[in-house]
C-alpha cells in the first residue's frame, strides 16, 4: 500500500506566550489569533498537543492515529524498532517579542526518572533577528552550584552567563543542561526531542496581565544543569544543492539544504525526513503528484517515500534520525 503515501503537513499548533508576538502571521503568513503568539508547533506527538493532518486523504485525522495504523510506513523500521509508535522529535517555530526566561532542560535519565519524558536536546536556526538581538546560552567560564545561586539571589545571572548577539542564519545545537534564553526580535525554527519539560530559572521579574509571575523550577534545576561553559553555536558549509552538516547527535540529524534546480532523493525506508522550509519556495514531486511549500511550512516525507524530487529556490532544513 505504499501508494497510499504522501507528503504530509500539518496543522499549527499555535501557543500563546507572554512573551509572543505577531511575526508568525506577518513573516509565515499563520492564522494566529492573538497578538502574542510565542510558537506554532508545526509536528508534534506531545500529549495534549498532538498534531492533525492537514493535506490529502488523512486530512483530520490525528498523527498519533496514523503512527498507530501505519507505524513502519510513516516512521520506518529502525524508528519503529527504537520509539515504537512514539514521535521522537518536535519541530516548532518561535517568534520572541520579548525575551523569553533563563532556562534549562534536563537529559533523557532525570526526564525519565521525575516526568516519564524524554529530555530535551535541541537546536535552533535564526530565521530573523530584530538590530542588536542576542542570545543568553551557558556560562562565560566554568561554575558552580554555589556562584550560580548567588548570582540568582542577587538578580545579576546575567554577570556569569554568555550572551551571544545573533543574525538571520545563525545555529545553536543546546544539549541538555545548557542554560538558555532566546532574546527579544528573533524569530527560530527549533529542533527538539519530544518533550515538554522545562525548569525556568529566571523570568526577568515579570508579571502577566493580571499581576500573576510565572512559576519558577530554582530547585529541579540545580541537578540539571551543566556549570561548565559550552560553545553552542555551530559552524557550517552552504554549498548550494548539497546537504551540509548542521547538527549531527545522536538525537536527530539536521542538514542545511539550499536549492536552485531540480534534485532527486532516494534514501532508505528506515527513517522519516523532514524540510523546514527557511526561505523561498519550493516543490516536491512524487510520481505524477507536486506539492508545493513556501516560507515557514514544514512537511513529513513517510518512510515508506523512498524516492521524490526536490525542486525550486529555497533553502531548506532537511531533518532525519
Amino acid at each position: 500500500m505504499s501508494e497510499v503515501f504522501y507528503p504530509l503537513t500539518f496543522t499549527p499548533i499555535l501557543k500563546d506566550r507572554i512573551w509572543g508576538g505577531k511575526k508568525l502571521q506577518t513573516d509565515f503568513n499563520k492564522n494566529i489569533e492573538s497578538p502574542t503568539t510565542g510558537e506554532s508547533w508545526e509536528i508534534s506527538g506531545v500529549e495534549n498537543s498532538v498534531s492533525e493532518v492537514m493535506n490529502g486523504q488523512f486530512q483530520g485525522k490525528s498523527f498519533n492515529w496514523l503512527l498507530k495504523e501505519f507505524p513502519k510506513e510513516i516512521l520506518g523500521n529502525r524508528i519503529f524498532e527504537k520509539f515504537g509508535t512514539t514521535f521522537p522529535l518536535l519541530f516548532k517555530f518561535i517568534d520572541a517579542r520579548e525575551d523569553l526566561s533563563i532556562q534549562v532542560h534536563p537529559n533523557d535519565e532525570l526526564a525519565k526518572k521525575r516526568h516519564n519524558s524524554f529530555g530535551k536536546t535541541e537546536m535552533w536556526y535564526v530565521m530573523q533577528a530584530d538590530e542588536n538581538a542576542r542570545i543568553v546560552v551557558g556560562f562565560k567560564k566554568n561554575s558552580d552550584q554555589q556562584e550560580y545561586l548567588q548570582a540568582l539571589k542577587n538578580k545579576n545571572l546575567l554577570s556569569i552567563l554568555k550572551e551571544v548577539p545573533v543574525k538571520k542564519g545563525d545555529v545553536f545545537f543546546l544539549e541538555t543542561g545548557t542554560v538558555h534564553a532566546i532574546g527579544a526580535g528573533i524569530v527560530i525554527a527549533e529542533i527538539q526531542q519530544t518533550s515538554d519539560i522545562t525548569y525556568r530559572i529566571y523570568d526577568w521579574d515579570r508579571v502577566d496581565a493580571q499581576g500573576n509571575s510565572r512559576e519558577l523550577h530554582t530547585e529541579e534545576a540545580l541537578d540539571a544543569i551543566n556549570y561548565n561553559s559550552t560553545d553552542a553555536q555551530k559552524q557550517y558549509a552552504k554549498t548550494v544543492n548539497e546537504a551540509n552538516q548542521l547538527v549531527h547527535c545522536e538525537y536527530f540529524i539536521t542538514n542545511y539544504l539550499p536549492i536552485d534546480k531540480t534534485i532527486e532523493v532516494n534514501i532508505t525506508n528506515d527513517c522519516f525526513r523532514v524540510y523546514m522550509c527557511m526561505e523561498g519556495i519550493f516543490e516536491i514531486v512524487t510520481g505524477n503528484e507536486t506539492y508545493s511549500y513556501k516560507k515557514g511550512d514544514t512537511v513529513l516525507i513517510p518512510a515508506a517515500l523512498s524516492q521524490f524530487k526536490l525542486s525550486g529556490k529555497a533553502t531548506l532544513l532537511e531533518i532525519y534520525i
